[in-house]
């Protein structure tokens, strides 16, 4: 009893062995527990990265193809001068080797895209930490931490998007480029590889884009350029913005002093002489519409272009600001007032050669060429084939005809001024632009003998058979028009307007060059002379009197129906050039005449462009004979006494005297 009082007695609060034991056991339960956690959070992270990266990696671009180029061939336009106008497609300079480039353009690049180029694995873990903190306390992105690895794994196997995907792709293949190439080959690859603006890939052609040098020869200052360039290549371009690309250099030559890679001082001189670029055709708006233009030419030669090819052109960078500035002005100031919008000009050697084209106000608003693609009506600028056609028919400049009404089937010309002035030579109809007189030329020579005329001399277009055709109512292209003008000024020898002159490729050898003596002679040499003095008295006493220059030159105008086209188009021996005005739409102008804003758009351009040339004669065919009697009577016989009657000498002087201003197509 005493025993179980003395088991019972036993102090209630002290612990027995057991619990003692308890505690420890608790307490390593709970550390297991983490660790073995902590291990199976390991595991199945690990497992979840590995799927993730077997994800991204399943569709990985092939890799096979590091050393292959998968591009557009690049066509280079040159312009008479020797300078580049245009680059068209992917331009890459020849691989160079690490070794062959200046120590100061590998540490421009280096010190501005990643300094820690050779240290790392092919991602900076540094470079990533310092770019994520600048650009959270920034609160956006202002650096980036990729490496030049990276960068290279980015151009050559992934597109630009910002995605999960590519970023890890981007890091997969960084890893994969590092382990198969050293340091020198990856530098060497991205130095070939990357674009540098203006659609130059590589350091060699981006040299040579922008300083005519190859990579090797570079300066401090041109390196720092180009360097500056991979931040962001198009928009720091020099042929885009010189001013921010030199901006930019300045701050790889300051990257370059921190890096110490060069002297302060070193880095100061470049700064206060930045690279230039090398001489190219002053900037022109509207050279595209040329190169466009002769790229198609370009293509029409080669076929399929398979590499880079070198092209000299025909184009004078001079002639084509001069063009420009005249026509865009010319629209800008009087355009405004008589509601022309648009016009386009172009200027051709005798031979056919495009030494300017101005397709339009900007280039850059419309890529529509109006000089080469868009067919209007021209008006009496036709009028010039017509009487081509009846001259080769058997008239003669000083033969007679009635300017009187005209009935053809129910159709009836009508003349600019409403009126009549009865007989009048054939020069004199043309030199005022008499509509009723071109139709009876036109229906004499027999209109299929028009159509071919026009042809002959290179009118493309097709030309509906139709007595209004006498009045320029079938549509052409300027440039078809005005090539067919230059037949007049050479002498009457076959004339195709063309843009390409010599084509080669990068190795020097020649893929086509212009030669042979053209398509021989198309007008007949007494024609070519009648039709120079014809319209030499155009400019002289006629509607184009406005286009007059202080040498010989003849021309035509030209002005559809509704005031909706003017043209003028005329030449010197050494010049042929055409002039349209109009709106893309085909609504009328305040009634612009091809006398008007036209003419003075040509005058304006060719004096500028002939001046300090000599003056030279066009070809021209006997004077006109003083007494008239043989062809005054013809006159009288065929539409007799009366008709002579009704205009009386002092009448027809007056007349003659009072030249109309500008011609309308007709009805």
């Amino acid at each position: 009893m005493a025993a179980g009082k003395a088991k019972r007695g036993k102090k209630p609060g002290k612990p027995r062995r057991g619990r003692k034991a308890a505690k420890p056991a608790r307490r390593r339960s709970f550390y297991g527990t983490l660790v073995n956690w902590g291990g199976t959070l390991l595991i199945w992270g690990g497992i979840g990265l590995a799927v993730v990266i077997g994800y991204y990696a399943y569709d990985l671009p092939d890799v096979s193809s590091v050393g292959q180029v998968d591009r557009a061939p690049s066509v280079t336009l040159m312009s008479t001068d020797g300078a580049v106008i245009a680059n068209f497609g992917d331009l890459y300079g020849q691989a160079v080797q690490l070794n062959d480039l200046p120590d100061h353009l590998i540490d421009a690049v280096l010190a501005t895209e990643d300094r820690r180029f050779y240290s790392h694995f092919g991602i900076d873990v540094l470079g990533l930490v310092r770019a994520m903190w600048a650009n959270y306390r920034s609160g956006r992105i202002v650096q980036g931490g990729s490496t030049i690895t990276q960068q290279l794994a980015k151009n050559l196997f992934l597109t630009p998007e910002r995605t999960i995907k590519r970023k890890v792709q981007e890091l997969l293949l960084a890893l994969y480029l590092e382990s198969r190439f050293t340091k020198d080959q990856i530098l060497s690859l991205y130095l070939n590889r990357v674009y540098l603006g203006a659609g130059a890939y590589g350091v060699e052609a981006a040299a040579l884009r922008y300083f005519n040098r190859p990579a090797a020869d570079v300066t401090l200052q041109q390196a720092a350029l180009l360097a500056g360039l991979l931040k962001a290549p198009s928009r720091y371009a020099p042929t885009n913005d010189l001013a921010a690309a030199q901006r930019r250099a300045t701050q790889v030559l300051a990257n370059m002093a921190d890096a110490g890679l060069l002297s302060a001082t070193k880095a100061a001189a470049a700064q206060n002489d930045p690279a230039a670029l090398a001489r190219t055709a002053p900037k022109a708006r509207s050279v595209r519409y040329f190169a466009d233009w002769a790229l198609e030419e370009v293509t029409a030669f080669l076929g399929h272009i398979n590499r880079d090819v070198i092209v000299v052109t025909t184009l004078d960078p001079g002639l084509q600001r001069l063009g420009e500035r005249v026509l865009s002005t010319a629209l800008a100031t009087d355009g405004k007032t008589v509601r022309a919008t648009q016009g386009a000009l172009i200027a051709l050697s005798p031979e056919g050669a495009v030494k300017a084209m101005v397709g339009g106000r900007d280039y850059r608003q419309s890529q529509f060429n109006r000089a080469t693609q868009a067919r209007r009506q021209p008006g009496s600028a036709f009028k010039p084939f017509v009487y081509l056609a009846g001259l080769e028919a058997g008239l003669r400049p000083e033969d007679m005809m009635v300017d009187r009404p005209v009935d053809i089937a129910g159709w009836r010309p009508r003349n600019y001024s409403k009126r009549h002035v009865g007989p009048v030579s054939l020069q004199d109809a043309l030199a005022r632009s008499i509509n009723t007189v071109a139709v009876q030329v036109s229906e004499r020579a027999g209109r299929g003998r028009v159509i071919d005329t026009a042809h002959r001399l290179g009118i493309v277009s097709q030309l509906r058979s139709h007595p209004s055709i006498a009045l320029g109512t079938s549509e052409v292209s300027l440039i078809e028009l005005t090539a067919a003008y230059a037949h007049f000024a050479n002498g009457g020898r076959g004339v195709f307007p063309y843009a390409v002159v010599e084509i080669r490729d990068r190795t020097g050898d020649v893929l086509y060059k212009r030669s042979g003596s053209g398509l021989g002679r198309v007008i007949e040499p007494v024609s070519v002379r009648e039709m120079n003095r014809m319209l030499t008295a155009v400019m002289d006493s006629g509607t184009g009197k406005t286009a007059r220059l202080d040498r010989p030159a003849a021309g035509k105008t030209g002005t559809s129906q509704d005031f909706r086209d003017a043209w003028f188009v005329g030449y010197t021996p050494d010049l042929v050039t055409g002039v349209w005005v109009g709106n893309d739409d085909g609504s009328p102008m305040k009634r612009v005449t091809g006398g008007g804003l036209p003419a003075q758009v040509w005058r304006g351009f060719m004096l500028d462009a002939l001046k300090g040339r000599p003056a030279k004669p066009l070809v021209q065919g006997p004077a006109i004979a003083s007494g008239l009697s043989e062809a005054w009577q013809r006159i009288v016989d065929r539409f007799g006494a009366a008709n002579q009657n009704k205009v009386t000498p002092a009448t027809r002087r007056r007349e003659q005297e009072s030249l109309f201003e500008e011609e309308e197509a007709g009805n």
